[in-house]
């Protein structure tokens, strides 16, 4: 039954943005959809024993860590755009490597971590052993964005979620 809904919502959305409805775009969207329900379905909820209204309140959270991460990135962009365009100024660059501790306990959540932590400019995640990462960063400013945790306390609060 939990498989059926991922695949409906799937191809729900497929049907939406493709914008096409024709046997072909369904029958490729049906496909698709399909190979990732198989492939992906446990990624996200581990306890399939919660109802439906905890679940919707679960991926509700998710839009507001996009917009969050977005607007991160669009910072991070500006301070690394006046990095770039500062001339002679090399103060704010501190290139350096450092290792975090990170307290998620699921694969999934160190996954989206370390993603946001790549896709927000000036920081790149090198590598994830056990609880730690291996961060590269451009500058102090980013060093101290990602020493500050809040990245990972915003990941903890919307993708580790409390299977009670």
């Amino acid at each position: 039954m939990y498989r059926i809904v991922i695949f409906s919502l799937l191809f729900g959305i497929w049907v939406v943005f493709s914008g096409l409805i024709d046997i072909f775009h369904l029958t490729l969207g049906f496909i698709a959809c399909l190979f990732i329900t198989l492939i992906s379905s446990d990624f996200y909820f581990t306890n399939r024993s919660k109802g439906l209204g905890n679940r919707l309140t679960e991926i509700a959270k998710i839009p507001g860590y996009l917009l969050w991460l977005l607007w991160e990135i669009i910072l991070s962009n500006i301070h690394i755009l006046k990095l770039a365009l500062t001339p002679g100024d090399i103060k704010g660059l501190d290139p350096s490597l450092i290792r975090v501790k990170t307290d998620l306990k699921t694969d999934y959540g160190k996954y989206i971590l370390a993603n946001s932590i790549t896709l927000t400019p000036g920081t790149i995640t090198i590598d994830i052993d056990g609880d730690e990462l291996l961060i590269h960063s451009i500058s102090r400013h980013t060093k101290m964005g990602v020493e500050e945790e809040i990245m990972e306390q915003k990941v903890s609060n919307v993708f580790e979620i409390e299977d009670s």
